[in-house]
């Protein structure tokens, strides 16, 4: 289902698990091209493709980033930031590109990791640091896959749902907006991806299937939240000890 006039782009969603099938559905009904690359073969990746998105191509990762107009990061967190650096994702054909951060921190399936619990630092102000060549948006993150899989409707639709993104340079932000909006939801705009915490796990927007103006409520609320307390202290005493690391060295 196409949704506004955006031309048709190439779109590679690194893998295959629920929220990128869910992706890859959207964005080959929005009438995009979709390579679809997982953790295994592409003979065994294939299969899921075939019957969960009809219309995508399976193919290796490095593929899916150099043919992509705009690449989706959807794989587990945990697999893509190891505690060594970058796991799963080919960096240098992600080089000068466009990457949509989709990935959360679950420490179910994550392992309990310090770096990626860090209040003071959101997730995808980490991939970007591993990705500096890339163009990191957050996107997709926050709303249930089952709720992206239901959720698109037409520009003007009384019942369309918001998607929050977030990013630091304006033209990528404009660019996912519109990838979302053709997707079938309404873009709103969070923030930097410094910003981007108040989409994680434990905001008051995670989780939602919310029409425009209750995600904006949603950002809003983050900072007097449990969460957003948190992250403020945090990073409250990371200034402070910015400030008197600075008069020690003067």
């Amino acid at each position: 289902m196409s949704t506004t006039s955006l031309e048709p782009l190439t779109i590679g969603i690194l893998g295959a698990g629920k929220v990128g099938t869910v992706l890859g559905r959207l964005a080959v009904a929005a009438g995009h091209r979709v390579l679809i690359a997982g953790s295994g073969p592409v003979s065994k990746i294939g299969l899921i493709v075939e019957v969960l998105v009809p219309g995508a191509v399976a193919v290796p990762a490095e593929q899916a980033a150099r043919e992509a107009d705009i690449v989706i990061l959807a794989l587990p967190l945990g697999k893509a930031v190891t505690a060594g650096g970058l796991g799963r994702i080919p960096a240098d054909a992600l080089a000068g590109k466009l990457v949509l951060d989709a990935m959360n921190y679950w420490w179910e399936v994550d392992g309990i990791r310090d770096d990626l619990a860090d209040p003071r630092v959101s997730t995808s102000e980490l991939v970007q640091a591993l990705l500096p060549e890339s163009r990191i948006v957050k996107a997709f993150n926050h709303m249930g896959y089952h709720d992206l899989d239901e959720g698109p409707r037409r520009v003007g639709a009384a019942d369309r749902k918001a998607i929050a993104i977030a990013g630091d340079d304006a033209d990528d932000l404009a660019s996912t907006a519109a990838l979302v909006d053709s997707l079938g939801f309404h873009p709103v705009v969070a923030g930097t991806l410094r910003e981007s915490i108040s989409m994680e796990p434990g905001s008051p927007i995670f989780g939602a299937n919310l029409p425009v103006q209750d995600v904006v409520s949603a950002l809003a609320a983050f900072p007097e939240s449990e969460r957003g307390r948190i992250v403020a202290n945090a990073r409250t005493g990371e200034a402070d000890d910015l400030r008197e690391a600075a008069l020690v060295r003067g």
